[in-house]
C-alpha cells in the first residue's frame, strides 16, 4: 500500500537499536514538552511575562519540531501513528490546555490526531520520498495539517455551544497558532535533523 510504503520510508539509515533508541528520545520529548515547558518559562522568566503567558507558541513550535524530525527519521506506519497521539494525550494530562477549556479540547483530539498524521504523511512522501522541495513540501503539510485542525473546530461549534471567551481562546489556538508553530517547527526540524543526522543518509 501507498500509505505504509511512504511511513515506512526515512531519509536516514540506523541501526536496529539506533532506530529504537531514536523512536524512544522523540517519544520521550513529544511527552515530557508540554508537561515542563510552561512550568520552566514560569520559573525562568515569570510566570506574568510575555514569553511565559504565551507558552503555547512555544510547546507547539517544539511540539511541531519533534513531529517533523519523526516524518523526516522514523520509519514504521505503526511508530508514526503512536508518536502522532503523545503531544495531545500530555497536554491533557498536565492540564495545558487552555485551563479554561480542557473539556472542548478533549473533543479537538481526533482532529489534532489527523492534522499532526497529515503534516508527517505530506513530508514523507513529497519530501522523503518523491525529493520536492523541502519548503514546499513542509508548506502543504502545514496548510493540510492547519486546515483539519481548524475544519474540526469548526465543526465542534456547530454541534457544541461554547462560552464566548472559550471559543474565542480555541479558535485561535485551533487556527493560526497551528499555522505559526508548524512554520516555526518545520525549521527547527529541517535544522536538527542536518545536525544530528550528518553522514548516515539512506
Amino acid at each position: 500500500m501507498l500509505k505504509e510504503n511512504c511511513l515506512n520510508e526515512g531519509m536516514y539509515n540506523l541501526s536496529k537499536v539506533g532506530n529504537i533508541v531514536q523512536l524512544l528520545i522523540i517519544s520521550i520529548c513529544m511527552f515530557l514538552i508540554p508537561l515542563v515547558v510552561p512550568t520552566m518559562l514560569d520559573a525562568v522568566f515569570g510566570a506574568e511575562s510575555v514569553i511565559a503567558t504565551n507558552s503555547q507558541y512555544v510547546v507547539g513550535a517544539l511540539v511541531n519540531t519533534a513531529l517533523i524530525t519523526a516524518a523526516l527519521a522514523v520509519k514504521g506506519w505503526k511508530n508514526i501513528i503512536a508518536l502522532v497521539t503523545v503531544p495531545s494525550i500530555s497536554a491533557l494530562t498536565s492540564g495545558l490546555v487552555l485551563n479554561i477549556s480542557s473539556i472542548f479540547t478533549v473533543y479537538m483530539i481526533p482532529a489534532i490526531w489527523l492534522g499532526n498524521l497529515a503534516i508527517i504523511y505530506a513530508i514523507k512522501y513529497l519530501y522523503v520520498k518523491k525529493n520536492v522541495n523541502y519548503i514546499a513540501s513542509a508548506g502543504l503539510g502545514i496548510i493540510v495539517k492547519a486546515g483539519l485542525i481548524f475544519g474540526g473546530f469548526n465543526v465542534l461549534t456547530l454541534l457544541v455551544q461554547m462560552p464566548a471567551p472559550v471559543q474565542a481562546a480555541l479558535s485561535t489556538a485551533m487556527g493560526i497558532n497551528q499555522v505559526i508553530t508548524a512554520i516555526i517547527g518545520s525549521a527547527l526540524a529541517y535544522g536538527t535533523v542536518k545536525l544530528l543526522y550528518k553522514n548516515k543518509e539512506a
